[in-house]
């Protein structure tokens, strides 16, 4: 989730608990406690471009670290409030700021590793989009609104309106779900994995992808609330045997470093069409119908045993902007 909307829910939490006259100064706590974990994008060094990403919704946001979260959001916002609250008031605002940082990036995809150091699993339950401005508005109205009135009853309704959002999303997506396995039998597949999330910005518009047999499968699917879904039948292509196929270097530096991205990626890995060296996570695309991945690692087997190079491949051209909105106003792309 954008730093933005994380501080706006952080601010919500902080508000439904502050009296009229400290509610303003209890939103600022909040909202530094919600943006705070993020600041793990800062973890990491060139050498080992992984290293980013293996940090990234790891510790910081794990529920054992919320009262230290906390406590560092406290001292951080101290000099800016100390002449109206006391030290543990500001801690009790930014401790309810901080413990909303996790559980609202599980609303999104990636994961969220949630219960470390017991366990690694990354949660996600690819509801609502990194960036979801309608999301953000419903929070913004509602966060500002109890700021002008200084009121922590006008506060708790962004709580209602999250709610309210979040269940729409899950019918969706449970819409979306049902689509995907439809279209898979259509196709006489047999569903090994399914993973469905909204494209950006939207609840419209839903990526699915399935695995079946040694192959990923993307389709896009248009759900309007009471109508047919609109299906975009997509491309599809062959998941990397990485284990087998780099099996000549295993023990190095190259094989490790495919192997912790197979594990960031969920073990979807696929290969780039047009880069013969890069291996994908065929989770992410630009397009709910493509199989061109959006980020990937350079697995140059020359240089085994120095750590691979971690790149993105964005396309906002012209072309893939028209593709992705017409098929936002349920038409087909040419």
């Amino acid at each position: 989730m954008d730093p933005v909307t994380h501080g706006l829910i952080g601010a919500s939490a902080s508000q439904s608990f502050a009296d009229k006259e400290k509610l303003r100064l209890a939103a600022l706590a909040g909202a530094t406690g919600a943006m705070l974990p993020d600041l793990d994008i800062l973890i990491g060094t060139s050498s080992d471009p992984l290293l980013t990403l293996e940090f990234h919704r790891q510790f910081t946001h794990a529920l054992l670290f919320i009262p230290v979260g906390a406590l560092l959001a406290a001292v951080a916002c101290w000099w800016l409030v100390k002449k109206k609250l006391s030290f543990k008031e500001t801690y009790s605002f930014t401790l309810l700021g901080t413990a909303t940082a996790g559980i609202a990036d599980v609303f999104t995809s990636y994961g969220v590793q949630l219960l470390w150091p017991l366990t690694d699993e990354r949660f996600a339950w690819n509801l609502v989009s990194v960036f979801d401005p309608l999301f953000s508005l419903g929070l913004i109205l509602t966060v500002g609104l109890a700021l002008y009135r200084k009121q922590k009853g006008v506060a708790r309704i962004s709580f209602i309106w999250i709610t309210v959002y979040l269940l729409f999303a899950i019918t969706q997506q449970q819409q979306a779900r049902l689509t995907a396995r439809a279209l898979a039998s259509q196709r006489n597949h047999f569903v090994e994995r399914l993973v469905v999330k909204p494209t950006i910005a939207n609840q419209l518009l839903w990526s699915t992808r399935y695995v079946s047999g040694n192959r990923i499968y993307a389709d896009g699917v248009r759900i309007i609330p009471f109508s047919k879904p609109q299906v975009f039948r997509g491309r599809s292509t062959q998941l990397i045997p990485w284990q087998q196929t780099y099996a000549h270097y295993k023990g190095t530096t190259l094989y490790n470093d495919i192997k912790r991205f197979s594990t960031l990626s969920e073990g979807l890995l696929v290969a780039h069409p047009d880069r013969p060296q890069v291996i994908g996570d065929g989770r992410y695309a630009m397009l709910p119908t493509s199989v061109t991945p959006l980020w990937g690692i350079v697995a140059d087997t020359t240089r085994a045993k120095q750590h691979v190079e971690f790149k993105t491949y964005r396309d906002a051209s012209p072309e893939i902007r028209n593709a992705f909105l017409r098929m936002l106003r349920g038409e087909y792309p040419d």
